[in-house]
């Protein structure tokens, strides 16, 4: 027989007797698992639930971690593994609900199937053998039968935080525009400046007529800011406004401060959710295929790769130079250059290089400069810290607002090197292109409002839906609620030993720069989600 355990965050009980207030606590859970699960038994704090499909055990288990004191683990055959998000009828197990109000949606008629099966899941890893465990699987996203607000009574807010990135306005549209349209919910609130605008400054209105052509402009009409996070204030502030969604676009700093602003809103026990929407134009977020904005990126990036592509082929001995974003990952510069074509070398902050000696940087322009008359680099902000910060015999702790190490600029640094190195030896020609702050306050192109659109829509689903506390992410083509310690536990980084960096390296024909004593690890992902394995 197979059975489901859910195991209590809090201390349990040393009473031999069945714990009542546990049973009150997650008999709402067992509906929400889905037809085939019936409840067995409750022993020392766990929920045992019976499966009545398949025949060997599964477990739903509920431990405890420091930043989501709930992880909500199911477990099935085959190494099935179901890593869930949090749940209104978890905590509020008399909660109403309320009949979707998409099933009377005019737009809605059409669609065969309305609504997600509860028992849908999203596997995060695709490329498997024959013998290979089923392995994590995430919920997946998409509107269900049943809500958990009257649209009557929502108040919605939304902010942004963090960095400004192309589709910033659009997300905010589509969250508008999906809790108006679909929902019906008619007050939504912008919160102005960020975290610390939930304490420090008025909200503002947002209705379909605000929100109606802000995706064909740049940055955010809610304005953004760093840092500003004071978790009781920011809670004081959801609780006194009466707002009871709360949605949150923002990179991995800004989903941890979700979190934990979830915690406390769970704390205080406030029937409140809390959703976030992943914002990096790096695409450094874990898990995810590739966050909102990231195409865009690429796209825009084209045009200072082509611009420096003519300056260096204008000129003798020409070197045209562009720094493109990319704080830790390198995704930026490598889809950038492999989308271009014209560039003759690509560094990045995963790929250690060294300039000097037989194999470095310096051999290989002075190579391709004897060969073509000309070059290309591209450079990610991050590459070559450790070498910048020997040369000016310093290395500097200072941090941002949101915590983000303050690189120095890489690129002045590399271009003064080289017209240095190669002084006494040619005539150079050496042009310097720094786009960043022109690519991040453009609008989002075609591919990414599509893709910003389907992220809000399935927020605002989850939401209505009673899913709390988790990220919305696209994960092998298919939208997911993934728990926010998934999203904020690591950085999603070019595995320099997998096949795209390969395919970058055999494109622009450069060296890999990896010294004999360089240890890298071998990459045993076997494409998982969020690496790009293409």
């Amino acid at each position: 027989m197979d059975s489901f355990t859910f195991r209590s965050p809090s201390k349990q009980s040393t009473s031999s007797e069945p714990d009542h207030h546990q049973h009150h606590q997650f008999g709402s859970l067992i509906p929400r698992l889905g037809k085939k699960y019936r409840s067995l038994s409750f022993d020392s704090g766990l929920l045992l639930i019976v499966n009545q499909r398949f025949e060997s055990p599964t477990r739903l288990v509920m431990a405890t971690s420091a930043l989501n004191s709930d992880r909500k683990i199911v477990t099935g055959p085959a190494g099935y593994i179901l890593e869930d998000v949090p749940h209104f009828s978890d905590y509020f197990p008399n909660a109403r609900t309320y009949p979707n109000p998409l099933q009377n949606n005019a737009a809605y008629s059409v669609v065969k199937q309305y609504f997600v099966d509860e028992d849908d899941t999203v596997p995060q890893k695709i490329v498997v053998h024959p013998d290979s465990p089923r392995g994590t699987h995430f919920r997946r996203a998409g509107p269900r039968q049943r809500v958990y607000f009257d649209s009557d009574d929502v108040v919605a807010c939304i902010v942004t935080c963090g960095g400004l990135c192309p589709g910033l306005n659009t997300v905010i549209r589509e969250i508008v525009c999906g809790l108006s349209y679909m929902y019906g919910v008619k007050k939504i609130l912008g919160i102005d400046g960020g975290y610390r605008g939930f304490y420090a400054r008025n909200t503002i209105d947002l209705d379909l007529k605000t929100v109606n052509d802000i995706h064909k402009r740049g940055g955010t009409i809610l304005g953004t800011s760093r840092g500003g996070h004071d978790t009781t204030k920011i809670v004081d502030s959801i609780q006194d406004r009466g707002i009871n969604q709360v949605y949150i676009i923002g990179g991995d700093g800004t989903q941890k401060g979700a979190a934990v602003i979830f915690e406390e809103i769970r704390r205080r026990g406030l029937k409140v959710a809390v959703a976030g929407i992943p914002k990096t134009i790096d695409n450094d977020i874990p898990i995810i295929d590739r966050s909102f904005g990231f195409d865009t990126a690429v796209e825009e990036a084209q045009r200072a790769i082509n611009a420096a592509h003519v300056e260096a082929t204008s000129f003798e001995n020409g070197i045209g130079l562009v720094k493109l974003m990319g704080r830790y990952s390198g995704f930026i510069a490598m889809y950038a250059t492999l989308a271009s074509r014209d560039v003759d070398c690509c560094l990045i902050p995963e790929s250690p290089f060294y300039l000097e000696g037989k194999g470095g940087l310096f051999e290989f322009i002075g190579k391709r400069l004897k060969e073509s008359g000309h070059m290309v680099i591209v450079i990610a902000e991050g590459a070559g810290q450790d070498l910048l910060s020997e040369s000016n015999e310093q290395s500097t702790t200072l941090k941002d607002a949101s915590g983000n190490k303050l690189l120095q600029d890489v690129g002045l640094w590399i271009s003064q090197r080289i017209k240095d190195h190669f002084a006494k030896k040619m005539t150079l020609n050496l042009k310097y292109i720094d786009p960043t702050y022109m690519i991040r306050a453009v609008p989002s192109n075609a591919s990414d409002n599509v893709c910003c659109t389907l992220l809000a829509q399935s927020a605002v689903h989850g939401v209505m839906a009673g899913y709390n506390g988790f990220t919305v992410g696209l994960v092998n083509g298919r939208h997911t609620y993934i728990p926010f310690y998934r999203i904020t536990e690591k950085q999603n980084k070019v595995v320099i030993t997998d096949r795209m960096w390969a395919r970058l390296l055999s494109s622009t024909n450069q060296p890999s720069f990896m010294k004999h004593d360089d240890n890298h690890e071998p990459n045993h992902s076997g494409g998982e989600a969020g690496a790009m394995n293409w």
